[in-house]
């Protein structure tokens, strides 16, 4: 049988620096991930405000079933 490997999902916004803080770290790091800009994908703000309890916050971070809202660093 085939794992599948989960893909972190990164809600983004072009002028957040902390979305291109998390970016880059993973990129640096090789960690895979799918960038959603909430500029550019019909319906990703809505998602966020779900996703943030209402919030305009980005990043918000998608691993497996953890949710992270903002970015601090890999740790």
């Amino acid at each position: 049988m085939v794992q599948e490997t989960q893909t972190i999902v990164i809600y983004t916004h072009p002028d957040c620096d902390a979305s291109a803080q998390a970016k880059a770290d993973f990129e640096k790091d090789g960690i895979a991930y799918r960038e959603i800009d909430v500029t550019l994908v019909p319906g990703a703000v809505a998602e966020l405000e779900r996703l943030t309890g209402g919030d305009h916050i980005t990043p918000v971070i998608i691993d497996g079933d953890m949710v992270i809202v903002g970015y601090g660093g890999l740790g």
